[in-house]
């Protein structure tokens, strides 16, 4: 036999062959992945909120520019200069947001020192006056400095600005859960990696930093780590589960976020005396964000009468009894005086409601004189569009990520009713949305934009879905339009007494009216409204006190509709009836959305971009893990021992060497250096499969004989070794 050594060893072509599959990224660039995730973490929120309010492709590219200046900066300028570059963009920033705030804002510190307070106690940005401007202003120092620092490779530095920058936006509510821990991430990994880089370390120390990661994700599943959650853990994917519809509508108080299925309660709230059946509402809310409303602008003290409606209106006394606690404070649209009795401890919010500075508790009294606009159809035919400047800028904005095909169907809809004034467009509106939707309790929340998804994508749903939907396309058509909650009538339990429960909450719209002011329209359908509520009470929805609830019509005497006059004749202007319109579906097909009988399995949901993220670093941990106890090793050995592929009988002969040589190393003992192959096998105690694999190798190599059948029995040999001598997993 030959003296050749053998070239290669088993070990050195295994390695070979691994080395393209455990590559890793350098620390530096890890680094610098996990700072841009960190900056993401609180961009997006504000890209967020521009979308609401702005041109998100204005936000863009302040950050785009903020950040090529940083890179440039970061090769010719220190951290000791630049760190003030950066405090300063903060200082003119908000500088020159506060000198854009109205004189009237401005004048009140009291309100602006409250309103900063209350930003870090849960007090949406969005809440803020001319939040565009804000985010404009806000965004440069924080992209500034978190890229500007992780580029001259201060990477403490680089987590604490970015870290603060996140942070404030988790206190004011206004970051997702997943994002906000995708930030956590990304400060880690940040100030993790790049110590790696400084100085040094190994694969095996990225892999380490790679499960801790990962194990952050995993605890955060079963742990809040966003203030208001109740100390409730969150799932990974999806909501935790879902509110009353009277806690999302009436305790919201500056916020309503719009839930999925709901359930009820028959528990009695308040009771009303009043000479007028109406409405009792608790709130309005003019910031749509696309997925919930947000009431902007601050609640201040009670400080006698207000002004009423701009037009003719009418008194309504109305004296209230509490019968549970209660955190709101219904009254009929729109208060202008309360009793004496509770003025102290009474605010009036920015767009004219009346709150309780603390709770009611049962026994409580207190009375309201609201001022209700008159009304008829032919009036509000007559208001005309001539709105003021700030009821049509503050009522008429939406996000501008709402898709056109909402806007487009809402003009089929005016078309289809012949509808040429405002009110008109109302109550086409009104009615389409009362005729095409049914109505339900049990709903899956949509992703994405709440008007277009209920429009478009579902079936039914209860009042809020409605209410906003009907808000939403009233403003793709510039008429100011808002989003308002409370309770319906209740049940008439004596003369001028109503006795109002939890299931009466209700959402419902208000309309701008020139020189009339605002109007309630109501399109929930009110017969199968009641009877879904019904239907959930008896089915054992009503057992649980504890448990608070949505909305159903007045048992008797239901409040005037906007068709019918308040203390007028009835209507001598005939309202268009519209024509029977159909949603259109996404291929432009008619459907019609109160019924689907469609078969078919459910298709997953796809993940979001955030929850993606989570599941790649999960994912990358796991794999980081595994590699560090040694599982993708001897995984990859036991694949490459037992799965041979086939490719020339020479490689293939070679091949089925090596794995003899690998197993015969691990039960016998490895081939010295200088040690011949021959040399090798008369050492060891060589059977015949393992004569075999070496003879016809020394064959293949010296003497050219190199066929097809001899590289099956080279393989079959082999083959044969490795089943014999080793385990499972090799």
């Amino acid at each position: 036999m030959s003296t050749d050594t053998g070239g290669a060893t088993a070990e050195g072509a295994l390695d070979a062959a691994r080395r393209p599959w455990t590559a890793v990224f350098e620390p530096r660039g890890l680094a610098l992945l996990s700072a841009g995730v960190l900056l993401f973490s609180f961009t997006f929120p504000l890209y967020g909120i521009i979308d609401v309010v702005g041109d998100p492709n204005t936000f863009l590219l302040v950050v785009a520019t903020t950040l090529v200046v940083a890179t440039g900066l970061s090769r010719v300028v220190g951290a000791w200069t630049a760190l003030p570059v950066g405090l300063a963009l903060l200082v003119v920033g908000l500088g020159t947001y506060a000198a854009a705030l109205p004189a009237d804002v401005l004048a009140q510190q009291d309100r602006i020192v409250g309103d900063v307070v209350s930003l870090f106690l849960g007090l949406s940005v969005l809440r803020l006056q001319m939040i565009e401007l804000f985010a404009l202003a806000y965004t440069p120092a924080p992209v500034f400095l978190t890229w500007y620092l992780a580029l001259r490779r201060r990477y403490v530095g680089t987590a604490l600005v970015g870290g603060a920058a996140l942070t404030f936006f988790v206190l004011t509510g206004d970051v997702e859960t997943l994002v906000a821990l995708l930030g956590a991430l990304g400060a880690v990994g940040t100030v993790g990696f790049g110590r790696l880089e400084r100085f040094g370390g190994t694969d095996r120390a990225v892999e380490t930093m790679a499960v801790v990661l990962a194990a952050m994700v995993v605890v955060t599943m079963t742990v809040s780590v966003v203030p208001g959650g109740a100390g409730t853990p969150f799932g990974l994917f999806g909501d935790g589960g879902t509110d009353t519809i009277e806690g999302s509508l009436i305790d919201s108080d500056k916020r309503v976020s719009i839930q999925g299925s709901i359930s009820l309660s028959e528990e009695v709230r308040f009771t009303v005396e009043s000479e007028r059946p109406t409405y009792w509402r608790t709130g309005a809310y003019d910031r749509y964000t696309g997925d919930g409303w947000v009431r902007t602008g601050s609640t201040v003290s009670y400080r006698g009468e207000m002004r009423g409606p701009p037009g003719e209106s009418q008194a309504v006394e109305q004296a209230v009894t509490i019968e549970s606690n209660l955190n709101a404070m219904p009254a009929a649209w729109k208060p202008v005086s309360v009793g004496d009795d509770v003025a102290e401890d009474t605010s009036v919010t920015s767009l004219g409601g009346l709150q309780p500075t603390g709770s009611f508790s049962p026994g409580d009294t207190y009375t309201v004189v609201s001022r209700q606009p008159v009304t008829s159809p032919a009036r509000l035919q007559r208001a005309g569009e001539d709105y003021p400047e700030r009821i049509e800028s503050q009522y008429t904005n939406l996000p501008a990520s709402t898709p056109d095909r909402v806007a487009t169907q809402t003009r089929d809809i005016q078309d289809a009713a012949d509808a040429d004034t405002p009110y008109e467009t109302a109550r086409a509106v009104e009615s389409y949305l009362e005729r095409e939707k049914g109505y339900s309790l049990d709903v899956e929340r949509p992703d994405g934009e709440i008007a277009d998804g209920f429009l478009f994508e579902m079936n039914e749903g209860y009042c809020t879905y409605f209410a906003t939907t009907m808000v939403t396309m009233l403003r793709t058509q510039d008429i100011p339009a808002r989003f308002v909650t409370g309770y319906t009538t209740g049940e008439r339990v004596g003369d001028d007494e109503y006795q109002v429960r939890g299931l009466d909450s209700h959402a419902w719209v208000e309309v701008y009216f020139p020189d009339v002011g605002w109007v309630r329209f109501d399109p929930t359908p009110a017969d199968p409204r009641q009877a879904a509520e019904q239907e959930q009470i008896d089915d054992g929805g009503g057992d649980d006190l504890g448990e608070v609830d949505d909305d159903p019509e007045p048992t008797t005497e239901p409040p005037s509709t906007p068709a019918q006059t308040v203390g007028e004749s009835t209507p001598d202007t005939p309202v268009p009836t519209p024509e029977p319109i159909r949603t259109q579906t996404a291929d432009g097909t008619p459907d019609r959305t109160t019924s689907d009988d469609g078969g078919g399995l459910p298709l997953p949901e796809p993940p979001s971009r955030e929850e993606a993220a989570l599941t790649l670093v999960v994912l990358g941990g796991v794999v980081a893990g595994a590699r560090r106890v040694g599982l993708g090793e001897r995984a990859y050995r036991a694949v490459w021992l037992r799965w041979q592929p086939r490719t020339d009988p020479r490689s293939d002969v070679q091949r089925a060497f090596e794995r003899a040589e690998y197993v015969l190393a691990r039960e016998e003992r490895p081939r010295r250096d200088g040690e011949t192959p021959r040399q090798y096998l008369s050492a060891i105690d060589a059977d015949e499969p393992v004569e075999r694999v070496y003879r016809l190798h020394e064959r293949a190599r010296y003497a050219g004989e190199v066929t097809g059948s001899v590289a099956d029995d080279a393989v079959a040999a082999a083959n044969e070794i490795v089943g014999e001598r080793t385990g499972p997993f090799g």
